[in-house]
């Protein structure tokens, strides 16, 4: 090890920065939240330092750096684009035993500044010994995803409880156990919740009550529509804190090689006409996972609340009080169109999208198609692949354009993503001729023509203008598409 670690308590206390540009003010902007009392030495100072001498906040020495500066200073910071200043700086204080750091030199520093993750009090520092910044920005943006933010909460809680915790539990192992609990059960659940009324309640519950098995949980989750950077923050933290993950067909593999690598994968996608999972057996496998103690994820494609069940599974935890929460996914419609270049709104084009499900006759039939048909909105079909022909028919045959443009976007997101454009008087052939299979997001309306010119992900649209002289054999699928 290099370097000494150490988290240093500067509130009140004086630090001095040495330049008035933009780099000194993100250095003075972190000394200042972590309390300091600042003087800023530069002959010319930063619109934004400007601001912060006015309101008090930084102390301005409107003169060149001389070492008596100095003088009664903690720490100092040199951060001027004069190499010369900047060395002055540096051998001043180590002549006066105070700590600098030269911005960009970490042979003239004796600190380094770190990348922070901070979740007050909870503060994650990490240096490179000045051998390589970006490194330790990208470690830091890793770190953050797995970070939730309620982990503060969680500390500011556990300090309040910490005498009455080693009271109930003076033997150390017993409270390392209470400690591991509280940090990975109900207690971190709750606040993760937003319900810290709760959370403390829990936490009291467990001092009076002591040990108790760890309680199961499920937590619904959306994998957006595969590219695993729509994956939310929360997403990514339960997929790392899960014991059990009961999975769709559709999620990509990258996504789930994104979990916990011991966690237990279980696939339970339904397939049309071969059902490999139904879902009294998936609600089966909730129950069972989560009253063993487990953290299970439910992992569905696109978001749980849009054509996924979501709302069936949750009734279903709450009926057998089992401890659940929701993190919500990108759905396919929305990230489809996106990747596709197709706004499903637009000022001339569409005021309104309706979100419509197709993956099997039932659902077809309770539509409102008369209201469907009507102009001047966007439809975005999911489970519609096989059932072109008849959504297609239908939405004629009440008076929907002919010539309305469509857009079927198989693989959206992800990195073999086709997006097939044209009329809806030629959907069929189209889908037809190019073998459009599963998953796939069928865009109608006008703004599905603005994916000839908007497109930016993959490959250009097979449109129109696409040359349509290799035949493609084979039938498209009529397996389950986006949920």
């Amino acid at each position: 090890m290099s370097l000494y670690p150490l988290f240093a308590d500067l509130r009140g206390r004086p630090a001095l920065v040495v330049g008035g540009g933009e780099v000194a003010q993100r250095k003075i902007v972190r000394l200042l939240g972590a309390g300091a009392a600042v003087t800023v030495v530069s002959p010319h100072l930063h619109p934004s330092l400007v601001e912060l001498v006015r309101a008090g906040k930084v102390a301005h020495q409107e003169a060149e750096f001389r070492p008596e500066l100095l003088d009664g200073q903690w720490l100092a910071i040199a951060a001027t684009a004069n190499h010369g200043v900047n060395r002055a700086v540096a051998l001043a204080a180590q002549a006066r035993r105070i700590l600098v750091n030269v911005v960009d030199d970490a042979q003239l520093s004796s600190f380094h500044v770190p990348a922070v993750i901070d979740r007050a009090p909870v503060q994650i520092a990490i240096s490179t010994a000045g051998a390589a910044p970006m490194l330790a920005r990208v470690l830091r943006e890793r770190i953050e995803a797995l970070l939730d933010q309620s982990v503060g909460a969680l500390a500011r809680l556990l300090d309040r409880y910490r005498l009455r915790i080693r009271e109930r539990h003076p033997d150390v192992a017993a409270r390392r156990r209470f400690y591991s609990q509280a940090i990975t059960g109900p207690v971190a659940a709750l606040l993760r919740r937003a319900r810290p009324a709760d959370a403390e309640a829990e936490l009291q519950g467990a001092l009076v009550l002591g040990q108790s098995e760890q309680p199961g949980s499920v937590a619904l989750v959306g994998a957006g529509p595969g590219d695993p950077g729509l994956l939310t923050l929360h997403a990514l933290r339960a997929l790392n804190e899960a014991d059990v993950i009961l999975h769709d067909r559709l999620v990509d593999a990258r996504i789930l090689d994104l979990a916990r690598r011991d966690a237990q994968f279980i696939d339970v996608g339904k397939r049309a006409g071969a059902h490999a999972t139904n879902q009294d057996r998936i609600h089966e496998l909730l129950l069972a996972y989560a009253r063993s103690g487990k953290r299970v994820v439910r992992l569905k494609g696109g978001d749980p609340f849009v054509f996924g069940r979501g709302g069936e599974e949750i009734e279903f935890l709450r009926e057998q009080a089992i401890a659940y929460e929701v993190v919500p996914g990108i759905t396919a419609a929305t990230a489809c169109a996106a990747y596709a270049g197709i706004p499903l709104t637009h000022r001339d084009h569409a005021q309104s999208v309706r979100f419509v499900t197709a993956h099997c006759r039932d659902s077809l039939d309770a539509l409102d198609w008369p209201a469907l048909a009507a102009d001047r909105q966007t439809l975005a079909v999911y489970m519609g692949i096989g059932e072109v022909e008849t959504v297609s028919d239908r939405l004629i045959a009440h008076g929907r354009d002919r010539a309305t443009p469509f857009a079927l976007i198989e693989n959206g997101s992800r990195p073999e993503q086709r997006i097939v454009t044209g009329v809806l008087a030629e959907l069929v052939e189209r889908a037809r001729r190019y073998a459009v299979t599963s998953p796939a997001m069928l865009i109608i309306g006008d703004v599905a023509a603005l994916a000839e010119r908007l497109h930016w992900f993959g490959a250009a649209p097979l449109g129109s203008g696409a040359d349509s002289s290799m035949p493609v054999d084979g039938e498209f699928a009529t397996a389950q598409s986006y949920a």
